[in-house]
């Protein structure tokens, strides 16, 4: 195994360049095209916004919704595991790779999606979401190996950061064949769209080789030798466990991170949706303004890097969520397109510096001297990936029951609310220094 040189320039930029690569996935699937395409055809005069899927009448938004839910859920439930196996085994560049392909091809899969294919693509997309999720723990946990504790911010923001101006970069190739596909001689309307997933996988999988080739594998587990790999893995994982439930600050950040992450990562999902039912916003005008939200972002992450040198990386998190308190107030009142602008540009100053502090402000909670990096952001990336589903189920259990979207932006308040609370304690027991 290769030793990592910590702070190594080169290094570090080849590690941002994964954010690069995954977060076409998360602008393109997640936030812009896809969310506008599946509402627009899964809208129709006859059924309105209900489909059919496997013989049940859903909302179309919900379904949605409980498609990502249940991606997550299970990614919750297996990823321990998977990263322990893959700590005691020496084989985490492997895993990535494996859910990177995963992610990649899936989303290649997604250009074959029109209505009448409904069942099978909203399968792809749950597989798309699965291997970003698994993608982005590995990743994750790289960040404590390839930079100094002081280092932590600056690095992971830096990450974020390569993340925005990589899925804009491609956002923008996209937008070209979706806003204008009669310079291409294209008479298909879905054709622009479905070409977009399909160079999201592409981009997914490209980019991604230039991390591959830099980053080393982990070092195997001192307790590999045991034949029944089973009981290997279980032992790992309930090592990793014990120590950080004897970790004071991991256990009272986890919470926090577990409410204010629900409502963070439910917002950057609903977000297309709200916009198109409520202001009935044309497609191209959304993608634009979650485009232009990403741009903000990267001064958010850099922002709220060189604010928790000055205040630590607790208390400007607390003033993050506050503002988030504000979003889901803002959301519910909205009437205009101009408001809408107005509040997008907030939630893309919030919403990168949030994502680049949780990321360091985890990771300087780490023991300096762990060699299971992958098993200890498991518990990290379980607790978003549970928290989504707890978002999501909630946001779409409450739009399927009013029929309202806005009581649904604004129950995030409630994550929001709670997650402050559970800051505040983290603040009064946290004893580092760094944090």
């Amino acid at each position: 195994m290769k030793v990592i040189e910590k702070n190594n320039k080169k290094l570090i930029r080849s590690w941002s360049m994964y954010d690069w690569a995954n977060s076409a996935y998360n602008l393109v699937i997640t936030s812009t095209i896809f969310p506008a395409y599946y509402t627009a055809i899964t809208q129709t005069e006859e059924q309105g916004d209900v489909v059919n899927f496997f013989g049940i009448k859903v909302v179309n938004t919900a379904l949605s919704n409980f498609t990502l839910a249940g991606a997550y859920l299970l990614m919750a439930l297996v990823l321990p595991f998977v990263s322990s196996y893959v700590d005691v085994r020496g084989k985490k560049k492997q895993a990535m790779m494996y859910f990177t392909y995963l992610g990649a091809l899936s989303c290649m899969g997604l250009f074959f999606f029109k209505l009448e294919t409904l069942e099978i693509s909203m399968i792809l997309f749950a597989l798309a979401a699965m291997g970003y999720i698994g993608g982005v723990l590995f990743n994750n946990s790289y960040l404590p190996e390839i930079a100094t504790v002081d280092q932590q911010d600056r690095v992971s923001a830096q990450g974020f950061a390569f993340g925005y101006i990589g899925c804009v970069t491609l956002q923008i190739i996209c937008l070209i064949f979706v806003l204008k596909p009669d310079w291409f001689g294209i008479t298909d309307a879905s054709f622009g769209p479905r070409l977009s997933f399909l160079l999201v996988g592409l981009w997914w999988a490209g980019f991604s080789l230039i991390p591959f080739r830099a980053l080393p594998n982990n070092e195997g587990s001192v307790i590999k030798a045991s034949k029944n790999m089973f009981r290997t893995v279980v032992i790992e994982y309930k090592i990793v466990w014990r120590k950080i439930s004897k970790i004071a600050s991991i256990r009272n950040f986890l919470p926090a991170y577990f409410f204010y992450s629900a409502g963070v990562q439910t917002v950057m999902i609903v977000a297309a949706a709200f916009g198109a039912k409520e202001l009935k916003m044309e497609s191209s005008k959304l993608i634009i303004t979650i485009l232009l939200i990403q741009l903000v972002a990267i001064a958010g992450a850099y922002l709220m890097s060189l604010l928790s040198k000055k205040l630590g990386n607790i208390p400007v998190l607390m003033l993050v969520v506050c503002v988030w308190v504000g979003i889901c107030f803002s959301a519910f009142y909205i009437q205009t397109e101009t408001a809408f602008y107005m509040l997008a540009a907030v939630v893309g100053l919030v919403m990168g510096g949030i994502q680049s502090l949780s990321r360091s402000t985890y990771s300087k909670f780490l023991p300096r001297t762990i060699k299971d990096t992958a098993s200890f952001f498991s518990f990290y990336d379980v607790t978003e990936k549970i928290a989504i589903v707890v978002g999501l189920i909630a946001f779409g259990v409450i739009e399927q029951l009013t029929h309202n979207i806005r009581y649904s932006a604004l129950s995030l308040s409630v994550f929001f609310i709670i997650g402050l609370l559970l800051l505040v304690r983290v603040l009064k027991f946290n004893k580092t220094v760094d944090a």
